[in-house]
């Protein structure tokens, strides 16, 4: 089935329109990469081998560097609205989905579809939230790589054995056992998660708004009375840019949806106080130490204050837990990183891990 806004029946059965190449290379490349997964089910032992897909744009970069000159073309073509928010859609949702290792898929994706976001206007807001988020898909390209060496993205299950009918009648016989192989890890451990994002955060420069904000957003967190370390949150939603959003509607340095900001204080019409850096932090500081108080410990609250706290409670319950890490594997895969990835950004930037901060305390004006 075809993706919403790409006619690609059409242009792949007409004749090739070499002006129009560069015009249509990135949609069918970004609607092939969504449309096909990079897994594939194991080919025959005498099967050819595929080419693979950086072979085979290798291929064609090369026929288009010998074949196209680019000062003829004709500029890029504006884009559709349509064709841009079904991809942003489908990274959010493989986001909430709790395959954490499917992640790895979507890096090329993402990379391949920012160019497009940042030239047009009503896409820019997007640009943070997506490049907020390409640490994810590199964390989940190294997991992958250490827990499934060598191995399918989804490995096809092996067609079980059928004994003939026997000729004369027989005693029953048991079924013979089914051979099995060692279960594929799929969720990563906590040890492996801190590697990974240490290894990450450890080459990461501030961003390029943070040695500017970060002094004035300190204090608000202190006046909440929520440890002044957690304004590192804002790197991992939106790298310190107030304007960004996320298709599913989050705003803002601390990406508010629009309920908790209501339920903070926040105006979202006829202005959006989300936009506001101070006002956003403000929330945010509160919603953490709301959190913190329900859920008692900081990994905690920070999983419910990304993948909601009605899931997070339903799930301890539900599993009869006490700790984030008795609960992550159910979680959404932003979340499960999302914990793991804020630990190493402030032990990089401030020194301090997770478990070292303080408990929230009553905010300044009720003292």
């Amino acid at each position: 089935m075809a993706h919403p806004g790409f006619a690609l029946a059409p242009l792949l059965l007409e004749g090739p329109r070499v002006p129009a190449v560069k015009c249509i290379l990135w949609p069918i490349l970004l609607a092939f990469l969504l449309l096909f997964p990079v897994s594939m089910p194991a080919q025959a032992p005498d099967a050819q081998p595929l080419p693979s897909l950086e072979s085979l744009l290798n291929e064609g970069q090369h026929w288009w560097d010998q074949n196209i000159d680019e000062e003829a073309l004709p500029p890029l073509p504006e884009l559709d609205l349509q064709q841009v928010e079904p991809l942003l859609k489908h990274v959010q949702a493989r986001l909430q989905a709790e395959d954490l290792l499917d992640l790895a898929e979507l890096r090329r994706v993402a990379e391949a579809l920012l160019p497009w976001l940042e030239r047009e206007t009503a896409f820019r807001p997007y640009v943070p939230w997506l490049r907020a988020r390409l640490d994810y898909f590199q964390a989940a390209q190294t997991l992958a790589q250490t827990l499934e060496p060598g191995l399918s993205r989804r490995p096809v299950a092996p067609t079980p054995e059928v004994s003939p009918l026997p000729v004369q009648p027989q005693k029953p016989v048991q079924p013979p056992t089914p051979r099995s192989s060692p279960p594929v890890q799929r969720v990563p451990t906590e040890a492996q998660q801190r590697k990974v994002w240490s290894d990450i955060t450890i080459v990461e420069p501030w961003p390029s708004e943070a040695r500017s904000r970060v002094p004035r957003l300190k204090p608000i967190f202190r006046e909440e009375g929520v440890p002044e370390e957690l304004v590192w949150i804002a790197e991992v939603e939106s790298s310190f840019d107030p304007r960004a959003r996320s298709p599913a509607g989050a705003a803002g340095l601390y990406q508010l949806m629009p309920e908790t900001a209501r339920a903070q204080g926040l105006s979202t019409f006829p202005f959006d106080q989300r936009y506001r850096p101070e006002k956003n932090a403000r929330a945010s500081a509160r919603y953490l130490r709301t959190l913190h108080r329900r859920f008692k410990d900081w990994p905690l609250a920070l999983a419910a204050y990304n993948a909601g706290e009605t899931r997070v409670a339903a799930l301890l319950s539900r599993h009869r837990a006490k700790s984030f890490g008795d609960i992550a594997r159910y979680l959404p895969a932003e979340t499960q990183m999302y914990v793991p990835r804020i630990d190493a950004v402030l032990q990089r930037r401030e020194g301090r891990s997770l478990a070292q901060l303080s408990q929230p305390r009553s905010p300044a004006s009720h003292r």
